[in-house]
């Protein structure tokens, strides 16, 4: 019999009823350092006081009023990010699948009011991952989660990750855009060079094309910036984010120049839920603490401490690990076990993560994290690896 809740998940018979900091407390009184993060989302940790009274304080006042409305919080978040980030405008809705969609949406308006309307096609690369919708799921071309979704949505062309010889025969006079992760993180933890970053900002404005940046999972702060191609010193037209934009209420944001947007006008693109005072409060809060002075400074640091850790760590355990990756705070362990089944002594022993592409073990754990949680991660990864090498 098909259980109430969709089985479309493998859970673990494990179940939190509270959080704190970068804790989680099992129902059964485990208590469990959260490496996790609900996939990269819980960037500020569980029940932060700050998040939770600005949360408490809007539920009092209004919770809905659709976006017919003028929503004054809205306003000021988009102010917020257009002023710290590369944008000119912002489009909210509930989720990093939907802040693509939105942006795919964006660069086919653009070319359709620039009076080329052939180029509609998008080129993204091997190895990414954009959502669950149709159409992301399209866009990322993984076989594995487009599997009994047939027809597949028309329009994206991939390329291997990091390939620009293959991205420059790959444009048409169809193509309209480029969407990449600078980071990828459902694909393994691969963080492009940015030297490629700054290539595909230099392709784009040659072919004219407008260049997406999927910032979902690695933006908001966790490489040590506000957004990780800040790193590279070049901008995209459009860029998606989510996750840790809401740290954990449902909210996500499609980013762009007033030129790309410059198609999306009344009635172009919508969403009942996205941008209301309850997701706009929280997100406000979000950015009142990354953006407070040294805080992205001091993400990098312990990120750079995590990093070194890790190197060792590998060293130590030959057998199980192959390589540490990633950046910032968005890391993982390529293992030469199962990837899941170093997950899986992680948690026995006390810390959470997940597993990614690539048989790699992803750590995305709160940017609140401090040197002793470090230590406490590595040495619960520590006892789990030599446990699996024994």
């Amino acid at each position: 019999m098909i259980s109430a809740v969709m089985p479309t998940y493998g859970r673990y018979d494990l179940a939190f009823e509270r959080g704190e900091g970068p804790y989680l407390f099992a129902t059964d009184g485990r208590r469990f350092l959260d490496f996790a993060s609900g996939i990269a989302v819980n960037a500020l940790g569980h029940s932060h006081p700050h998040l939770v009274k600005a949360l408490s304080e809007q539920a009092k006042r209004v919770w809905h009023t659709s976006n017919l409305y003028r929503i004054p919080e809205q306003e000021r978040l988009a102010e917020r990010l257009v002023e710290n980030s590369f944008a000119d405008t912002v489009f909210f809705c509930n989720s990093g699948a939907e802040a693509v969609e939105c942006s795919i949406k964006v660069a086919r308006k653009y070319h359709d009011e620039s009076g080329t309307p052939e180029r509609y096609r998008v080129i993204g690369c091997a190895g990414s991952f954009h959502g669950r919708t149709l159409a992301t799921l399209a866009a990322a071309g993984n076989e594995k989660y487009l599997k009994g979704f047939d027809p597949i949505v028309e329009g994206f062309d991939h390329v291997a990750f990091g390939n620009l010889n293959e991205l420059r025969a790959a444009i048409t006079p169809e193509t309209a855009a480029i969407l990449v992760e600078p980071v990828q993180g459902e694909g393994g933890i691969r963080p492009a060079s940015l030297d490629y970053l700054r290539q595909l900002r230099a392709v784009a404005d040659e072919f004219g094309l407008l260049l997406i940046f999927d910032e979902v999972q690695c933006g908001m702060g966790r490489s040590g910036k506000l957004f990780a191609h800040e790193w590279a010193g070049v901008t995209p037209d459009i860029m998606a984010t989510a996750k840790g934009l809401g740290n954990g209420f449902p909210v996500g944001a499609c980013l762009a120049t007033e030129r790309a947007a410059k198609g999306m006008t009344a009635g172009s693109h919508g969403s009942t839920f996205g941008g209301n005072p309850l997701a706009m409060a929280v997100a406000n809060a979000v950015l009142d603490v990354v953006l407070a002075d040294g805080f992205l400074g001091r993400v990098d640091k312990v990120a750079r401490r995590l990093w070194r850790e890790l190197e060792a760590l590998v060293k130590r355990h030959p057998k199980v690990l192959a390589e540490a990756r990633g950046a910032g705070l968005i890391l993982g362990l390529k293992c030469h076990v199962t990837n899941t089944t170093l997950v899986d002594k992680a948690r026995e022993l006390g810390l959470l993560t997940v597993g990614a592409g690539e048989n790699v073990v992803r750590l995305v754990p709160p940017l609140i994290i401090e040197d002793a949680h470090v230590q406490e991660a590595v040495a619960t990864l520590d006892r789990a690896c030599a446990q699996l090498a024994a």
